[in-house]
């Protein structure tokens, strides 16, 4: 399956408020309401087939050196694809080229990030984000996702 990545436009916002909002209603991400979308257009990165919205993801700076790939959603059909790799890379990559030394997730697949070099950490090692949104969260304190942190090196190839 062929696809493109490029960065939203204000008209994509609807298809990624979706997008996220049909795995939010898994249990899989958060809900995101169109206005957080619209707020943070600018943190994502969309990938589409034939002009069609088959994935999405934002990278947040959070902190200084700190940033949070987050709102990583793939439609089904393209599952295997490669699109979540290259949605996972750009984020990386813009990360890098921002300064960012740190990246983080929280997520249920822990395997996938593992291919990026991900590794687990505790919660309690992302200050930052705990107080600043999970507390707001609907599952603090009982969350189970996992935690998973990367150290971005000087030369990302």
């Amino acid at each position: 399956m062929r696809f493109e990545l490029r960065k939203p436009i204000v008209d994509d916002v609807p298809g990624i408020a979706a997008l996220i909002n049909d795995f939010s209603g898994k249990g899989l991400l958060l809900p995101r309401p169109l206005s957080d979308v619209y707020e943070h257009l600018r943190d994502f990165v969309v990938s589409e087939r034939e002009g069609v919205l088959i994935g999405c993801a934002a990278l947040h700076v959070v902190w200084e050196h700190l940033g949070e790939i987050r709102s990583l959603a793939v439609v089904q059909e393209a599952r295997g694809s490669g699109a979540g790799r290259a949605l996972v890379e750009f984020c990386l990559q813009e990360a890098f080229e921002l300064g960012v030394g740190r990246v983080f997730v929280l997520t249920y697949e822990t395997r996938f990030f593992e291919r990026f070099g991900f590794h687990e950490c505790s919660k309690q090692d992302l200050p930052q984000k705990v107080w600043k949104d999970c507390v707001r969260c609907p599952k603090f304190p009982d969350c189970d996702e996992i935690s998973m942190v990367l150290d971005l090196g000087k030369d990302m190839r």
